[in-house]
């Protein structure tokens, strides 16, 4: 029997300027500890899970697009953390060979080779990239959010990093004050020159974009 093809999501990533590092060593631990730790945290929706195909690069494939721009997000918050800038693609891969669910290697089909071309795009300074070559508009839009979502990352604090992401994962004003004994005006001015608002707009944007083309795409778990 033929190998029947299926659309995935594929996910990749690269670390920025990684070569000045000082510490390339602790970079890898840093990177591989970051990478591993989504392999755990999101097994069930990688069809084949993220794996460092070079010593700053790695590639998985992914149930769902929408899924892939939310492991992307916290890998970034993740390394942010440490001083550590990745840039991710994001796109669409019809497999022509066998699914290897072992190893992100040894798998070719359409979307895989431009997906690596829009992610070494290295002259942009946009840390969300995507591929979608079917929907030229929606791809354009989906790289403008990317740039808007890329340009408030840089300007944030730690500290409004830290809550940003306390938000999004659903703390309220409230309980993020509490939880860092302050006042709730103190978060809302945090929140506020973090433009979360605005960062909170973009995202939703994507996702609602790639849930549709989600369904577009059929993309779905392999069986």
């Amino acid at each position: 029997m033929g190998h029947v093809s299926k659309n995935f999501a594929v996910l990749m990533g690269d670390l920025v300027q990684s070569e000045r590092n000082a510490s390339t060593e602790q970079l890898h631990v840093r990177f591989n500890a970051a990478i591993e730790r989504q392999n755990s945290l999101h097994g069930e929706a990688l069809a084949s899970p993220l794996t460092i195909t070079l010593g700053d690069e790695f590639q998985g494939l992914v149930t769902s697009l929408l899924k892939a721009a939310e492991i992307a997000r916290e890998i970034r918050y993740d390394l942010m953390s440490d001083g550590i800038d990745c840039r991710f693609a994001i796109g669409v891969a019809t497999l022509k060979t066998p699914l290897n669910t072992q190893r992100a290697w040894n798998m070719m089909g359409p979307g895989l080779a431009s997906t690596r071309i829009r992610l070494n795009e290295k002259r942009s300074d946009t840390f969300y990239r995507f591929d979608i070559p079917e929907h030229p508009a929606l791809e354009t839009l989906l790289e403008a959010s990317g740039a808007s979502l890329t340009a408030i990352e840089r300007n944030w604090t730690d500290t409004q990093r830290r809550d940003i992401q306390a938000l999004l994962q659903g703390a309220s004003p409230n309980e993020l004050a509490k939880r860092r004994n302050v006042s709730v005006h103190t978060i809302y001015k945090v929140r506020n020159s973090g433009n979360f608002d605005l960062y909170l707009l973009h995202w939703k944007a994507v996702q609602q974009a790639l849930a549709g083309l989600d369904h577009s795409f059929a993309i779905k778990r392999a069986t």
